[in-house]
């Protein structure tokens, strides 16, 4: 799963649509210079971050590092207000002749815009979702903590601006939210209690360091971080005892919000029948490939005992980081030795615990610098570890999740050629926009296919193994695709059929397929990782058909990830000129 840095982890959901990938004031240029098109994107991204001044930090435009998001009713209203001017801008803009790679940029903006509309006017996330209150104060102010791009003691002062709005945006959850779903308020609890542990333990301890001989900084800091340490635990009560009694509410979207929302964030309006039927096909497919596998794996056992034959080799709770710490360097000389992309640094990401405020749901992530971040490019992957409260049992199935074939497979999908090489290519992304959105069908869509090519392509030696810990990971993303849609198009519930379902049709966990299906219910449409995968294998072979004898994998993974994370609809625009072809 990627997360360039934790903006899709714990964002407000009004921006959980619009599939950003960083953050600045800036538009696109055209090989001709500045263009009308330019101007628009300029405004449009800047009132983006204004409306979201975290995610500038977190793009590398530190003007907005003092500066916290402002979630009153008020503000979402001017928020929606602004988006429809700029839309009708948009529209005005598009129905002239623009030039090829604004026409690329415009069609980007215009899914944002209309996402993130529907997001606020339609499913309504800013009323019915209290994670992304309760996770902005963690991750706006790690934002600050961990990358060194200005004095310890400067980045202490915004840390101590930022965290006198925390208390607003907590009182703004509490009169926001009306009836969420339960499954959205136990996440909220999850998140709300680690952020009280994190400010009293890791954000004061940082503090202190940074504060130097600077005793004054300090004191500033100290007095608003306990006034937030009370702030965070009352709203945690509050979400306990107040909040969670009343959770009754559906997180179900409908069809025609979840058809709308595939369509504006990735560009792809199969109808749902249709849509589902090739999810169960290719759940199917992978199904019998697992079987089979399994088969090779541990003869004359069953497909379960299988996978619990691999599952039984996995690290400790103390041992888990350095585990994956250890995969990370074989993943990318194999991309070398075989030439299947070019790598074009040698620094590493740094292997760490994802963030406690961050623990919703994800078992390993990539977090990023943003594209303009010039001083502190350091990228974070986040494994997660279990939780100090959880029962043995609990602990076991987790920790069964990062077996060592699993970890190989995971750590492909996240760093090499996954999520880590994409922000290696970010600037040579053709244009500032396309630094700054992505489509969930290609950012997921590429790790997830990298996954895939790297087992065909031999990594681990052509292990059995590790064939079928990618294959498990290939259908823990159709059973998304299924869950997703049955959720909340079909009245698919979590506890029961959606669990059941990643645990039966998957050989999931129990508690890990709960997660899952829990995922689903605030990630309606995380469809778009078997999705993607299956439009970007189309896509190469529509282009190894178009190039014919000139044909060359490496070539054609050089020239994929160099464009952005655009939809596959526009994907081909580029890769493919002139072609009338599907994406499917």
């Amino acid at each position: 799963m990627q997360l360039t840095p934790l903006r899709r982890l714990v964002v407000f959901a009004t921006l959980l649509g619009t599939a950003t990938l960083a953050a600045a004031c800036g538009g696109t240029e055209s090989s001709a210079g500045p263009t009308a098109f330019a101007s628009f994107a300029d405004s449009y991204f800047d009132s983006l971050y204004t409306f979201a001044p975290s995610q500038g930090t977190a793009a590398g435009f530190h003007q907005y590092d003092s500066k916290i998001e402002d979630f009153s009713a008020p503000a979402e209203q001017h928020r929606i207000a602004t988006l429809k001017t700029q839309l009708a801008h948009l529209d005005s803009l598009r129905g002239g002749k623009l030039a090829v790679d604004d026409s690329i940029d415009a069609a980007m903006i215009d899914g944002a815009i209309r996402s993130e509309l529907q997001d606020l006017e339609v499913i309504r996330s800013w009323k019915t979702n209290p994670m992304g209150y309760a996770g902005l104060a963690g991750n706006a102010v790690d934002l600050l903590m961990k990358r060194n791009f200005s004095s310890p003691v400067e980045r202490l002062k915004a840390v101590t601006s930022r965290l006198r709005g925390i208390p607003a945006v907590l009182a703004a959850m509490r009169a926001n939210i009306e009836n969420p779903p339960k499954e959205f308020t136990d996440l909220s609890i999850q998140i709300a209690e680690g952020s009280v542990g994190f400010f009293k333990g890791d954000v004061a301890k940082w503090a202190k360091e940074s504060a130097g001989a600077d005793t004054a900084a300090l004191q500033a800091f100290t007095l608003v971080n306990d006034s937030v340490v009370a702030a965070m635990q009352s709203a945690a009560v509050w979400l306990k005892t107040d909040l969670k009694p009343r959770s009754k509410g559906s997180y179900a979207i409908g069809a025609k919000a979840f058809a709308d929302k595939l369509m504006y964030d990735e560009m792809v309006d199969i109808p749902l029948d249709r849509l589902l039927a090739l999810g169960e096909a290719n759940l199917q497919k992978d199904v019998d490939d697992f079987i089979a596998t399994a088969k090779v794996v541990a003869p004359g056992k069953t497909p379960q005992e299988a996978m619990a034959s691999i599952e039984s080799d996995h690290p400790t709770a103390a041992n888990l980081i350095e585990r994956a710490r250890a995969t990370v360097e074989g993943a990318r000389q194999f991309l070398i030795d075989k030439k299947i992309v070019d790598v074009p640094s040698e620094v590493l990401p740094i292997v760490t615990e994802t963030p406690p405020y961050a623990r919703n749901g994800s078992f390993a992530s990539m977090d990023s610098p943003g594209a303009y971040e010039t001083k502190a490019t350091e990228a974070f992957y986040y494994v997660t570890p279990p939780e100090k409260n959880w029962d043995a049992k609990h602990i076991e199935e987790h920790l069964r999740s990062f077996n060592r074939s699993e970890m190989d497979i995971t750590t492909v999908h996240e760093t090499y050629p996954g999520h880590y090489l994409q922000f290696l290519y970010v600037h040579q992304f053709p244009t500032k926009t396309r630094k700054l959105l992505a489509a969930s069908s290609n950012a997921e869509g590429w790790a997830h296919y990298g996954e895939q090519m790297m087992v065909e392509e031999g990594f681990g030696n052509h292990d059995p193994k590790i064939h079928l810990a990618q294959l498990g990971d290939a259908l823990l993303r159709d059973c998304r695709w299924v869950v997703g849609m049955k959720e909340h198009t079909q009245g698919l519930s979590v506890e029961d059929g959606g669990k059941e379902y990643f645990a039966k049709k998957c050989f999931q966990e129990p508690s890990n397929g709960f997660e899952e299906a829990r995922r689903g219910a605030y990630n309606p449409t995380y469809l778009y990782y078997t999705l993607g995968k299956l439009e970007i294998y189309k896509l190469r072979a529509d282009y190894q058909k178009a190039k014919g004898s000139a044909y060359s994998l490496r070539e054609f993974h050089n020239e994929f990830v160099k464009q952005g994370s655009l939809p596959l609809k526009l994907m081909r625009r580029i890769m493919l000129p002139g072609d009338k072809g599907s994406v499917l």
